[in-house]
């Protein structure tokens, strides 16, 4: 899978994503984590990428020409790459755009190329945003100095769910949000015994049915106590 974001600070990007799991997978060939600079497609020869919004306001506006000029070659990058003139999906990161979720990430995750496209200042001008038909998605109800950590976490989320990117391709199901609007039961490792806290017993028991029982019924109770919007959802799945 191939995630191409567009972007004024590249480093960034790549200095958060070139860790852990995530980097384990580049290195595997699973997916591949190309950040493109848009300043390298400004006209200006001082490297401006931004100006003044028509009609006044606070800030700066990134300007339509770098911006169309960047996907034009995250394009043909593209289509020389795999032979083909495919117009992938583009995501712009935007506090106005529809929440990302579990779902949504499992959905991007069946996507052959994405696109992320990572505003700063006010935004971007709004004539390439509709040229590109990017869709606007954001990861929560808050405003952000730039696009790169919702495009960041976004990556990270979708790349889990990628085949062969977790060693144990079980753990993304088992995951919160991943089965029944359920969160994950709580989890427990080495010693059994932790100042005076110990393992509960049934985890210690190797009976399989019973352990899938109380790990069915923990989760119930965290959804319950954590996220009673999810457990409603849980016990009146039609519920919206």
């Amino acid at each position: 899978m191939n995630f191409y974001v567009m972007t004024l600070f590249p480093e960034m990007v790549m200095g958060g994503l070139n860790n852990s799991i995530i980097k384990r997978a580049m290195d595997n060939n699973l997916i591949r984590i190309e950040a493109v600079n848009i300043r390298d497609y400004t006209l200006d020869k001082h490297k401006k990428v931004d100006d003044y919004p028509f009609g006044g306001g606070a800030g700066m506006l990134m300007q339509a020409q770098p911006v169309w000029d960047c996907y034009q070659a995250v394009l043909e990058n593209i289509s020389t790459n795999e032979g083909k003139n495919q117009k992938p999906r583009v995501l712009y990161m935007s506090p106005q755009g529809k929440t990302f979720h579990q779902e949504m990430a499992r959905e991007l995750s069946k996507e052959q190329n994405l696109i992320f496209l990572c505003g700063h200042y006010e935004g971007i001008d709004q004539r390439v945003l509709d040229r590109i038909g990017a869709e606007e998605v954001s990861i929560g109800d808050y405003v952000l100095t730039g696009g790169e950590f919702p495009a960041m976490v976004m990556i990270d989320t979708i790349s889990r769910l990628v085949p062969g990117v977790l060693n144990n391709d079980t753990s993304a199901d088992e995951e919160s949000f991943s089965d029944r609007n359920l969160l994950e039961y709580p989890q427990y490792t080495r010693p059994e015994e932790w100042e005076g806290e110990e393992v509960p017993e049934v985890l210690l028991s190797g009976h399989h049915k019973k352990i899938k029982e109380w790990r069915l019924q923990k989760a119930i109770e965290n959804t319950k106590n954590k996220r009673p919007d999810l457990y409603l959802k849980y016990i009146k799945p039609d519920v919206e």
